[in-house]
């Protein structure tokens, strides 16, 4: 049964938009602290009550506002994580878990639940002050799960653990989606821990959806220069959008990157959205991007030839290590005044060194354009 929802709002703050979520997907709400996470999450749960919203699971619809229904939050069949864990802190753990179920059967249900989420048994008698952060969190999910909720609803709940707890967590909630087939909504600040639980995100800014798609496909196409920024896109770039030319290959336009004598005009994939004239942010994904040869790509020119691969001689300026990979910031030398960052393994990095020259090759046919203005519309789908 999958979840659909779409929220209208203005008090007592914006939340506007619409996403979905599919029987077994897990969905990531991403963006800047106040962007309505936790608040779209709370109206999904009934803890929060929408001007105008529409909250359906399958066939169940828990919220209608134009036919007047709301289920309150104790008649939805939903689990949720809380960030701070919300366990009783007089009951130990198995009675935590136990507390939402009712019957004989009570104790052995919480007993088995608490087992799968690997809670060793003679943790069960323990208080949550008995408990570390992790062992905790592990109640905090059994409890969530032991009703067997049509949705489960996470809100940030890796983020009072440390790292090394953080890593098992996340390959416990792995484990448990083989055999969870409900949707799940995550809410979390942190994207690399985005990108590797979530099938998809949501990106939101000031309460409103922006675009929800796959981690990859967002960063092929943000939906415009919020976006991009939110998701991290170190790449990104303002130009002018000259729109099509006679000369080009169809589907193509002509970009202008920087100005004066030192402007670039970049032959880029067109999907015919934006009026010619009109200032536009545009994006190049790290897989457009490489260190190649001099004689491997065209040199940057006043006007590239189509979607070809765009050489453009830089400075290394600093090389960062970041764990097994190593983050370079590069400054062009020709052309408009701008830098790049690229991710290069330490074999590739070995040879390189501050100061030094390379040519980098760009990709046109994944440069992405996109309007600067966000607008306050609803989701746009990337899927």
């Amino acid at each position: 049964m999958s979840l659909h929802v779409t929220i209208d709002q203005t008090r007592p703050m914006r939340l506007a938009g619409s996403f979905q979520c599919a029987p077994g997907q897990l969905v990531a709400l991403v963006g800047p602290s106040g962007a309505g996470k936790t608040s779209l999450l709370r109206g999904i749960a009934g803890l929060m009550k929408p001007q105008h919203a529409r909250i359906s699971v399958g066939s169940a619809c828990w919220c209608d506002t134009a036919q007047g229904l709301w289920v309150p939050p104790q008649q939805r069949n939903v689990g949720l994580v809380f960030q701070d864990y919300a366990l009783m802190p007089h009951m130990n753990a198995l009675d935590n878990v136990a507390l939402p179920l009712r019957g004989p059967e009570r104790l052995h249900r919480a007993r088995e639940m608490l087992r799968r989420v690997g809670l060793a048994p003679e943790h069960l008698q323990r208080r949550p002050a008995q408990l570390s952060g992790g062992q905790q969190q592990r109640v905090a999910v059994a409890r969530a799960l032991v009703r067997e909720p049509a949705v489960l609803l996470l809100d940030e709940p890796f983020s009072a653990v440390d790292q090394m707890n953080r890593q098992t967590l996340y390959a416990l909630l792995a484990e448990l989606r083989e055999d969870i087939a409900v949707p799940m909504v995550l809410v979390t600040h942190d994207l690399n821990e985005a990108r590797l639980l979530a099938d998809e995100l949501v990106v939101m800014a000031e309460g409103v959806v922006l675009q929800q798609g796959r981690a990859d496909a967002i960063h092929r196409a943000p939906r415009n220069a919020r976006v991009a920024d939110i998701v991290g896109m170190a790449n990104r770039f303002d130009g002018v959008w000259l729109g099509p030319d006679a000369n080009s290959t169809a589907g193509t336009g002509w970009l202008r990157w920087g100005n004066g004598d030192a402007a670039l005009n970049l032959t880029v994939r067109d999907k015919g959205r934006i009026e010619p004239g009109q200032s536009v942010a545009w994006v190049v994904p790290g897989e457009g991007l490489r260190l190649c040869d001099e004689t491997a790509a065209e040199p940057a020119t006043a006007n590239a030839a189509p979607l070809n691969s765009l050489g453009l001689p830089v400075r290394v300026v600093t090389l960062r290590h970041l764990g097994d990979v190593w983050l370079l910031r590069l400054q062009c030398l020709d052309g408009p005044q701008a830098s790049f960052q690229i991710m290069l393994t330490g074999p590739q990095v070995r040879p390189l060194g501050p100061g030094q020259v390379l040519q980098l090759c760009m990709d046109l046919s994944m440069v992405h354009i996109m309007p600067i203005k966000t607008g306050a519309g609803a989701l746009a789908s990337t899927s």
